[in-house]
Order: C-alpha cells, then sequence, then structure tokens
C-alpha cells in the first residue's frame, strides 16, 4: 500500500512521467522492477503510467505527447477543443524530420512543421488545421464507422458557434495538398457561409429547396415579430414564404412545439406561411416537399398578382 501511494503522488493525478524525470526521483532499478512487477506499464518508449489510468483518455493522450514529443491533432485535437468525444485512438503530428513512435491506440503523422496552440497542458494543432486534418483522414478511407460524420458535425458547429471562422478554415483546406474529399469540403463550407446551421438543412438546401422551378431562398431571414424578431431556417420574402426544417434534436420537445406554434401563429398574423417539414419527410419525400413548396409558392404569387 505504502508503494502504491508513492507511486501515485510520483506520477501524477493523471498517472503519467517520464521515464527520465521518475528516475531522477527514485533510482533506475526501483523503476525496472515496478515496470517488471507490472506496478508501473510502459505504453511508449521513455513512458511510463499507472495502470489503473491507462485507459483514460487524457492518461492516453499525455503518454502520446510524452513519448512522440509532439502536439494532439486530428480527432484527438478536435476533442481537446471539445469538438469530439473522448474515446478512440489518439492522434499525434510531429515534424516530418522525426521518426515516429509506434504503439497500440497510436497514430503517429509527420508533418511539415505542423503549428502547435497549448490548451492547459496540452499541445493540440489549430482547430482549423484539427477540423481539415480529420476530414482528410476521415474522407481518406482510414478513420473508421462513424468517422465521416464525426468530421462533418465539427465543421457545422465550429463555424456555426463562431469558434472558427469560414476564411481561417479555407486557408487551412488550401494549406493541404491532395487533401481526401477537398471538393466536398468546400461545398460544405459554402453551403455553412450561406447560412446553413444543420446537417438537416444542409440536406434541405441540397436535395429540397434548389432544383428546376424553386424560387430564390434566403437563409436564415430574419422577420420583426410584436414578440421580438424571429429567424426563419428558409424564406421567400416578397411572397412571405418561409420553409422550417425541423431536426428531432431542435424540436423534440412539448416546450419546442410550444415556442414553434407560438412563433408560426405570430408570423401568420404577419401575412407569412410557415411550411414546416420533418426530418423524416425531408429525407424520405423530398420530391413531395419540393413540390408542396412550389404548389404553395405559385398560389403566394397568383394572391399577389
Amino acid at each position: 500500500m505504502h508503494v502504491a501511494h508513492d507511486l501515485v503522488a510520483l506520477l501524477g493525478p493523471d498517472g503519467v512521467r517520464s521515464s527520465a524525470e521518475l528516475t531522477r526521483l527514485v533510482d533506475r532499478h526501483t523503476v525496472t522492477s515496478w515496470v517488471a512487477n507490472r506496478r508501473l506499464l510502459r505504453p511508449y518508449p521513455g513512458v511510463l503510467v499507472l495502470p489503473a489510468h491507462a485507459q483514460e483518455w487524457r492518461t492516453r493522450a499525455l503518454a502520446a505527447v510524452v513519448g512522440t514529443r509532439g502536439a494532439l491533432s486530428h480527432a484527438s485535437a478536435l476533442t481537446v477543443w471539445r469538438r469530439a468525444p473522448r474515446a478512440g485512438t489518439i492522434h499525434v503530428s510531429i515534424p516530418a524530420s522525426r521518426r515516429a513512435v509506434r504503439g497500440s491506440g497510436l497514430v503517429v503523422h509527420r508533418v511539415q512543421v505542423p503549428a502547435v496552440d497549448r490548451l492547459g497542458d496540452l499541445p493540440v494543432t489549430p482547430l482549423p488545421r484539427a477540423l481539415v486534418d480529420t476530414w482528410g483522414h476521415a474522407h481518406s478511407g482510414a478513420g473508421g464507422p462513424g468517422a465521416v460524420e464525426l468530421a462533418r458535425t465539427a465543421v457545422i458547429d465550429s463555424l456555426r458557434e463562431g469558434q472558427v471562422r469560414v476564411p481561417e478554415l479555407r486557408r487551412a483546406i488550401e494549406g493541404r495538398g491532395a487533401l481526401p474529399g477537398r471538393a466536398d469540403l468546400r461545398r460544405l463550407v459554402d453551403l455553412i457561409e450561406q447560412g446553413c446551421e444543420s446537417e438537416l438543412e444542409v440536406w434541405g438546401v441540397l436535395h429540397v429547396l434548389a432544383g428546376p422551378g424553386m424560387p430564390a431562398f434566403v437563409q436564415q431571414h430574419r422577420v420583426a415579430l410584436a414578440s421580438g424578431a424571429a429567424r426563419l431556417d428558409a424564406a421567400v420574402p416578397h411572397l412571405k414564404v418561409a420553409v422550417e426544417l425541423d431536426g428531432a434534436a431542435f424540436h423534440g420537445s412539448a416546450a419546442d412545439r410550444e415556442r414553434d406554434t407560438r412563433r408560426d401563429v405570430a408570423l401568420a398574423a404577419a401575412g407569412w406561411v410557415v411550411l414546416r417539414f420533418s426530418y423524416l419527410r425531408l429525407t424520405r419525400e423530398p420530391d413531395a416537399c419540393r413540390r408542396e413548396i412550389m404548389a404553395v409558392c405559385r398560389a403566394r404569387a397568383a394572391l399577389f398578382g
């Protein structure tokens, strides 16, 4: 028990320390015996970890940083930027001139002079670069199940919430030569810049609101109401037609539905027609949704003469 207590004190709350640091505090033979008795694990050369912490994401990330002298990158950097869950393989980027360390659950990317930010005690690639790297890795087929969805969600949310700006992300895209999925990423960034704020809105613009016969829509159109300003997912202002794309995550609760109903009544009082489409209808019946929108727009155009 005394030795275990000493180990916790020596390796700190995350249970990670370099071998060089530890042997400055404890003689080398003692450290060797701890490793032999599996009181300490050596996941990478020169790195020691407490077994009780070995599977924790932060401990694995710190061990990878210590072992490679690199910066967390790709989806691991997104985790630190709070754009990805604490799970999966640890990604680290190092200068191309250095030799890559190998280890279970670790991917080392050798790149040209990677830029590095620091969040707390973790070195990470800047968010625009992390988004682009994650996108390229996912679209190369190496990212595994769900990698493309994670990359898309991270791009949409980071831009929507202002954590990264469109020009910054575009520069990061152009700075990556031969980026897998580059055209799709450019297209997604363009759609977000036009006003798309969710994956459902991207789907709606591409598969419902565009095409022959459809009017020109203004995304995130603001309307002044007596109760305050309303922002419409898509609108044809001169016809006062609004199209709302309802994702379950944002419109699933009773409170959300009540809020939407009150707003729709206020819009109707101001002369607007609100067409509200669910996620299921948009994704399963895009052609039917398109026909209904066009029919209403034709009727409104005839009404306004």
